[in-house]
Formats: structure tokens, C-alpha cells, sequence
């Protein structure tokens, strides 16, 4: 069982939730990180989260990066996302090349207008300009990273100029699927969306395959697609594992909607991995689950994420081997065994 076409890249996501304090957390992510380039993962990416513990580990991320890159050697490093609307673009700038230099040039930047609509006011922003904000930044670290004159003549230095092919951005609306089409840039889907409350039913694939359309009608000719598709993915040798850990993990999901407003229609753990697009249990109930989802088919990246099931470490490093070892493979994915490159069959 499979996707009509292959998963060209294997990506593993963390927004350094274990429940431990923040240095043990950046110690535990960067072990994750080092487990999925031994087990032949192309990349791996990390959010962004300023002040809320329980939303996320890491407010800097190109400082544990740069900790991540000194303990690998091939794996491909990605910000999922900068909140680029709070930053000064041109320092910015400067710190992913830095760390694409001493990194052999293993970075991708995912960028975003950002979510967490309250961080805005303590950077002195209004979060209502957070649109505006990112086009306008985004414009500024282009030109940056092409060599261009910045504002007052200066040119970044050093320059690492392919950076601006390994922009990427994260979006929810269909809109935002088109710019990041038409800039020639990678497309990062969430690995769930609120459902309209005229359409509760719906599938994601249903949410994200009109982006996908817009995000491809908008590519300029000879651009190739880049899009990579998060998901929640959680495997264990045994189910009833996957089962305990969502039993407390998803509902820490629901107090959280709650208090946004967007309380879930139902409480029961079956329904909540339903809604919440929850992909779990063993390596073929996985690879089940998957297969449903359309949205993967033109999809050229999988990431797979634990949350927000959020079991404790030693099930993440084994949830991640399975991952490499029975579930994408399934799914056109192969890694060399002697190199640890990944091969697409």
C-alpha cells in the first residue's frame, strides 16, 4: 500500500515540547536530530515560539542551529518557521548565513507571518500589520542574500547567495499558497487546520489541495515545486503505546483551542485523532492512515512531527527509526544504507 507517486524527502519536526526545562529540552531535540540523520532523514526542522512554554522551546533558532549542525554532518537544518513580521530582516539575514557557512550549506529558511498574535505587542508591533510586516521583510532578505544595495548602500557580508533558493512559506489560506508560488518558493503545509464551522467535516486534504492548485498555477515556468507537508506521526511497536500517550497528549490540544474559542465537537480520543489529523499506532496503521490523505500525492517533502501526542523521549527516537525503516518506505522513500543518502525509487 501507497501514495501514487513518491515522497522525494523525509523531514523530522520538533517545537521542543519534552516535559523537562528548557536546556534539557535543546539537549533531548538536538539527540532527536542526530537520530534521524542516522536513520537517513533529509532534514530536519524546529518552530519558533517567544514566551509561552507549553506553545513551544525556542525563541532563537538559528543559535540552536547552530548547536544542531555541530552534532551532524548531512542532515539538512530548516526554521519552521522564523515569525519574520517580529525580526529586523537584515539581521536576519546575517545570521542564516553565518550558519548556512559553517553548516556546509545545510539550511532552509521557513518563514511566516506567525501565530501567536500576543508576542506582537512586547516587540512593539501590531499584530493586525503581520502581513504587510512579512511581505515588506521577506523583500528585504531577498535582496540581501542576492548582493543587492541595502537601504544606505551597504552589502551583506559574507553573502551565501543560493540562500534565496531555499526560502520557504508557511501558510493556512489559499492566498498565501499563491505568493509563495508566484516568489518562486517553497510551500510549508500545517500538519492540522480549525475547520470552518459551515464545512466541520472536512477532510485537511480538502483544505490544502486548493493551495496546493494555487500554489503550482502561481509557480514560475522552470520553477520546480517544493512542498512539504507536516504531519503528525506518532509509531510504536505497540499500539496500545500510541493510545496512552494521545490519551494525555491531545487533550492539552483541546484546553488550548478552548480557550480560542474553538472547542472541539466531541471529547472522545477517537474523534480528537480524527480532528486534530492524527497519524498513529503501528507502522501499518500508519501507512494506512497516510494513504488517505491525497494531499501527500503532489506533496515532494513528508515531516513528520509527534505533536501534539508528545510522548517522552525514548518513544520519539523509536517512532522516528520506524519512520525511516517500514512507513516511508512505503511511500517511494529509500535511503542508501551504506552512505545514509537518501534515494528515491
Amino acid at each position: 500500500m501507497g501514495l501514487k507517486t513518491s515522497i522525494k524527502r523525509l523531514g523530522f519536526f520538533t517545537r521542543l515540547l519534552d516535559e523537562v526545562d528548557a536546556a534539557e529540552r535543546y539537549r533531548l531535540a538536538t539527540a532527536q536530530i542526530v537520530q534521524a540523520e542516522k536513520s537517513g532523514f533529509d532534514s530536519a526542522w524546529i518552530a519558533q515560539h517567544h514566551f509561552h512554554e507549553a506553545e513551544g522551546g525556542l525563541p532563537a533558532p538559528f543559535v540552536f542551529l547552530a548547536h544542531a549542525a555541530a552534532a551532524t554532518s548531512r542532515i539538512r537544518l530548516g526554521t519552521g518557521i522564523v515569525t519574520l513580521p517580529l525580526e529586523l530582516p537584515v539581521r536576519v539575514a546575517e545570521d542564516a548565513v553565518v550558519l548556512d557557512l559553517l553548516s556546509d550549506k545545510r539550511l532552509e529558511v521557513g518563514v511566516g507571518p506567525g501565530g501567536n498574535l500576543t508576542a506582537f505587542t512586547a516587540f512593539g508591533r501590531d499584530s493586525k500589520d503581520r502581513h504587510a510586516l512579512m511581505t515588506g521583510n521577506l523583500d528585504l532578505m531577498r535582496t540581501a542574500w542576492a548582493g543587492g544595495p541595502l537601504p544606505g548602500g551597504d552589502r551583506l557580508y559574507p553573502s551565501s547567495p543560493t540562500l534565496v533558493d531555499r526560502i520557504w512559506q508557511a501558510t493556512f489560506t489559499v492566498e498565501g499558497a499563491r505568493r509563495a508560488g508566484l516568489a518562486g518558493d517553497g510551500l510549508m503545509l500545517s500538519r492540522t487546520q480549525p475547520r470552518a464551522p459551515e464545512a466541520p467535516d472536512a477532510s485537511l486534504a480538502d483544505l490544502q489541495n486548493p493551495m496546493l492548485d494555487a500554489y503550482l498555477a502561481a509557480l514560475p515556468p522552470g520553477v520546480e515545486p517544493r512542498i512539504l507537508a507536516s504531519r503528525t506521526v506518532f509509531i510504536a511497536d505497540d499500539p496500545k503505546d500510541a493510545m496512552r500517550f494521545a490519551r494525555t497528549g491531545l487533550p492539552r490540544l483541546v484546553e488550548k483551542r478552548v480557550l480560542q474559542g474553538q472547542a472541539p465537537a466531541s471529547s472522545r480520543i477517537e474523534d480528537l485523532i480524527k480532528e486534530f489529523d492524527v497519524h498513529m499506532g503501528t507502522p501499518d496503521e500508519v501507512i494506512e492512515s497516510l494513504s488517505a490523505d491525497s494531499t501527500l500525492e503532489r506533496s515532494t517533502d513528508l515531516t513528520m512531527q509527534v505533536h501534539s501526542i508528545d510522548p517522552p523521549h525514548p518513544y520519539i527516537l523509536r517512532s522516528i527509526e520506524l519512520m525511516a525503516e517500514k512507513v516511508a518506505p512505503a511511500f517511494g522513500w529509500r535511503r542508501d544504507a551504506a552512505s545514509g543518502v537518501r534515494r528515491v525509487a
